[in-house]
C-alpha cells in the first residue's frame, strides 16, 4: 500500500517577499497570485489525486479553489494541520523590522529550540502536520491526495521524510505555487520530487 501525496505551496501574495504574513487575517491573492494558482491547477489537472486538503489561511483557499475548479469543483477540506506557523505578533511585521528583533534571528538560527511569539516550534509545525499524513495514509488501498499548505510546512514535511534535523530548513526552497511530491507507504517515505515551479 503507497499514497502518493502533492505537498502544494499556496500561490503569492502580493507582499510576499516584504513582510511575514503569517496567521494574520484578509493576506490574499493579488491577480499575480491568482494567475500563477491557475497555472498551478492547470499542471495538477494531468495528475489523479482523490482528495485535496488545504490550510485555513485565505491565500491557500483560493489556491486550493483553482485546484478544485479545475477537476470541476472537486471538494476541499480545510485542515488545520497544515495552518501556517503561529507567528503571532511576528505576523504582518515587515522583514526589515523582524531583522532588528533577536527573537527572530534565534528563531532563524536554530528553530529546533526556539519558539514564536505564540510559542509554537518547528518540532510542533513537524508533529501536527506529519500526525495528519499519518492519518491520511492509513486508510485501506493506495491514495494520491493533495495537500496545499505553506512553505515552512512542507519544508517541515520534506525534512522529516528525509530524516533531516529541523535545522537543515534553509537547505531547500520551497517556492509559491510549487509541487513537491512524496510516496508513503508502511516501508517509509520518499521524496519524488522537489520545488517543481510551474511557469
Amino acid at each position: 500500500m503507497t499514497s502518493t501525496i502533492y505537498l502544494l505551496r499556496h500561490a503569492a501574495h502580493d507582499q510576499v517577499a516584504n513582510y511575514l504574513a503569517g496567521r494574520a487575517p484578509g493576506v490574499r491573492l493579488g491577480s499575480d497570485g491568482l494567475a500563477q494558482a491557475e497555472r498551478l491547477a492547470a499542471r495538477l489537472a494531468r495528475e489523479p489525486f482523490d482528495a485535496l486538503f488545504a490550510s485555513p489561511r485565505e491565500r491557500a483557499q483560493q489556491t486550493a479553489a483553482a485546484v478544485a475548479a479545475a477537476r470541476g469543483d472537486m471538494a476541499v477540506e480545510t485542515v488545520e494541520a497544515l495552518d501556517e506557523v503561529n507567528f503571532g505578533s511576528w505576523s504582518g511585521c515587515t522583514f526589515t523590522e523582524l531583522g532588528k528583533r533577536e527573537d527572530w534571528r534565534r528563531w532563524n538560527a536554530l528553530r529546533s529550540m526556539a519558539e514564536t511569539p505564540a510559542g509554537e516550534t518547528m518540532l510542533d509545525v513537524q508533529r501536527r502536520a506529519i500526525g495528519f499524513i499519518r492519518h491520511i495514509t492509513a486508510r485501506p488501498g493506495d491514495a494520491r491526495l493533495a495537500l496545499v499548505s505553506h512553505a515552512d510546512v512542507i519544508r517541515a514535511i520534506v525534512g522529516h521524510v528525509l530524516g533531516l534535523p529541523i535545522d537543515a530548513w534553509q537547505r531547500f526552497d520551497i517556492a509559491p505555487a510549487s509541487i513537491t511530491t512524496l510516496a508513503i507507504g508502511e516501508w517509509g517515505g520518499k521524496l519524488l520530487t522537489l520545488n517543481e515551479i510551474t511557469p
